[in-house]
């Protein structure tokens, strides 16, 4: 029984999974999105957003707080300054897992991690009567070229 487990294991031991874990939170904060698979994101997702509420807090202990975890300084100053700034009248839902589809090698559920800047643009539902006026439209014939005649072709 898994009653009180927080994290995922995801295959690895401790270390190499910390080592993971940064990583993708690193490249996460450098670019805005990665590419990865479905349970790495959602155990990123975790710890990205704790790293942007400490980031949100801007004290020097905050900073070095993320700066245990993240290891390029770039990336925390892109997490102290842009991301905390775009973040700062939002609680909470800092990043968001977009499932993509399946990986061709060996089928593992590929999705992208990234930060929810902006929200995301909902496709408008089609309802029956816009269906019904797409296929009642007459269809327009192509217009083409003339076909030159075999005698302007020799002359």
């Amino acid at each position: 029984m898994r009653h009180r487990t927080r994290t995922r294991k995801l295959g690895m031991k401790t270390a190499h999974r910390q080592a993971v874990l940064r990583n993708l939170i690193t490249s996460l904060m450098e670019h805005g999105r990665v590419l990865t698979t479905l349970p790495k994101a959602k155990e990123a997702k975790r710890l990205a957003d704790k790293m942007v509420t400490l980031a949100k807090n801007g004290t020097v202990h905050a900073r070095r707080q993320v700066l245990a975890f993240i290891k390029s300084k770039e990336a925390v100053n892109n997490l102290f300054g842009d991301i905390a700034q775009t973040f700062a009248d939002k609680n909470g839902g800092y990043c968001r897992v977009l499932q993509t589809g399946c990986r061709q090698g060996d089928g593992a559920s590929m999705s992208i991690l990234e930060l929810a800047k902006e929200p995301l643009e909902r496709k408008k539902a089609v309802t029956s009567t816009q269906t019904a006026k797409k296929q009642s439209a007459p269809v327009k014939p192509i217009a083409s070229e003339p076909v030159p005649s075999s005698t302007d072709a020799n002359a």
